[in-house]
């Protein structure tokens, strides 16, 4: 007897939709299962042999076959478990047909029955949603999530016989609804804010451009003079994220299995800091089946690098196509897959190997090779793409003990917001979202200088020997400064204030 259900696998962030056929028919008795399954699909086998029979039901004697279309597509995951089990059952004849073509059946079976949480919940929504069925059945504990998306009935379960009462209309559960709008109800709580920083407001000021304009960041000073701290607290002056970035974010992260527990969307910007140790694949992803990297998992958030020239030198240069495209396009022998990743990169490093070039309480060792060959393990085009290059210097004792009040990152996050709206009005017909973003064809267009501001500019250019890269990120810097001043046209101050974050593009050291 042949039957048809429907599963999904993932395909990057994709999901893509599995036709599961089923046949029964006399022979030696087996167990086949073809299509392209990866390791894990190739062990449901042995899993939903036994949840049948822990079940209530036994499997016949007989030569099964499992297809699961389309043969040429690989399949990855556990989620295929429910699917597959589901579609025996139906070959056996004991379950009725008729709504299984307008369902689809995602989860793991554990060996009783039960069902288990899967990965990419919201993006097995989406897939059933856009190929038209009209339900979703998928385990309980990924069922809030799933049902982030509209226009579509998504049913919890919690064990396999479940699954087959509700198919055969002799249960009935109640589709669960979310309300994701009600999750933006309040701003979202930060556990770290700018107020604890004493001092620096210069690297704060930085770093408010930063994230009025979407900006890429570079600090460098010695250790202890709280770059991590100030990279830290980056996302508590971020613009809030909107409904579409939140379930793009939550959607990265569902697929990679990073969602935490019992929160179906990820409200917060997310904050990555991987260690110096992580190799290419780690940092944009990959694997057989391509997996997001930290790229990805920043992505709409920040992507903070410590100790930046420790990173391996291809881990590095892997970054400039994420940080000029805004994606990460895997390539396998039979298909790709992509990524989205736009973030904002803040990097830190010290001014030498020994980080106490420019420290006026400890003295440096380094000789100029030394200094000269640790910051050349930061190529060119990478420090191009980096569009403020902020001095973090040492605190004096009195800056230290000094007790004033320091502006809040409420406060900051006003103004940044402010400055967000005006872009977001200005690139509403140019698909891009702020300053940081603009192409060559923006900045032609948008960044508009005064006679004077445009001098000041020419004069820089030609004593400082910028490439053309480095031009248009002064720019743009130049461009969210007026943002932030309610300027319509860049003036000769903000292009001063734009150039002065370029430091690392001239030829002496900083602190000296």
């Amino acid at each position: 007897m042949l039957a048809k259900a429907f599963g999904a696998t993932l395909m990057g962030i994709e999901a893509k939709v599995v036709e599961v056929e089923v046949d029964i028919s006399r022979g030696l008795p087996a167990f086949n299962l073809v299509g392209l399954p990866e390791t894990t699909v190739k062990e449901s086998r042995e899993r939903v042999r036994a949840a049948l029979k822990n079940s209530g039901y036994e499997l016949p004697p007989r030569k099964i076959v499992v297809n699961l279309a389309p043969a040429d597509l690989r399949k990855e995951g556990s989620g295929l478990d429910l699917p597959i089990a589901i579609g025996l059952l139906a070959a056996m004849g004991l379950l009725q047909k008729e709504g299984l073509e307008e369902t689809l059946l995602v989860g793991e079976l554990s060996l009783d029955g039960g069902l288990k949480g899967i990965r990419g919940a919201l993006s097995f929504a989406l897939a059933a949603k856009g190929a038209g069925f009209k339900r979703l059945l998928l385990p309980e504990e990924n069922a809030r999530e799933g049902a982030l998306v509209e226009g579509i009935e998504v049913i919890p379960l919690r064990h396999l016989n479940e699954c087959v009462q509700i198919l055969n209309k002799k249960l009935v559960r109640e589709p669960i609804t979310m309300h994701p709008e009600e999750l933006f109800s309040q701003l979202p709580e930060y556990q770290e804010d700018m107020a604890e920083i004493k001092g620096q407001e210069g690297a704060k000021r930085a770093l408010e451009i930063a994230a009025a304009g979407g900006h890429n960041v570079l600090m460098i000073g010695p250790p202890g003079t709280g770059k991590t701290m100030l990279a830290r607290r980056l996302p508590s002056i971020l613009p809030p994220m909107n409904l579409e970035e939140a379930l793009e974010v939550t959607r990265i992260w569902s697929v990679a299995g990073l969602l935490p527990p019992g929160q179906p969307l990820l409200t917060q910007r997310p904050f990555r800091s991987p260690h110096p140790s992580i190799s290419d694949a780690g940092m944009i992803g990959g694997g057989q089946i391509p997996k997001p990297g930290e790229v990805s998992l920043a992505h709409n958030g920040v992507l903070f690098l410590d100790e930046f020239p420790e990173f391996k030198r291809n881990v590095i240069e892997a970054l400039r196509s994420p940080l000029e495209d805004g994606k990460v396009t895997l390539s396998r022998a039979s298909f790709s897959v992509t990524f989205p990743a736009r973030f904002i990169l803040v990097v830190a490093m010290n001014p030498c190997p020994c980080g106490n070039l420019g420290n006026p309480f400890k003295e440096c060792r380094c000789s100029f090779l030394e200094v000269k060959n640790y910051r050349s393990k930061i190529s060119g085009p990478i420090l191009d793409r980096i569009d403020l290059h902020v001095e973090v210097p040492p605190l004096t004792p009195g800056e230290l003990l000094e007790d004033k009040t320091v502006e809040p990152s409420e406060r900051i996050r006003e103004r940044v917001t402010e400055a967000r709206k005006i872009q977001l009005e200005r690139f509403k017909n140019d698909g891009i979202l702020c300053n940081g973003h603009m192409g060559v064809r923006h900045i032609k267009k948008y960044c508009v200088l005064t006679p004077l501001a445009k001098r000041t500019l020419e004069e820089a250019l030609k004593k400082l020997n910028f490439s053309a890269r480095a031009y248009h990120r002064v720019l743009k810097v130049a461009r969210t400064i007026a943002d932030l001043a309610g300027s319509g046209i860049i003036e000769e101050n903000h292009i001063l204030e734009a150039l002065s974050y370029r430091s690392l593009d001239r030829q002496t050291f900083p602190f000296t």
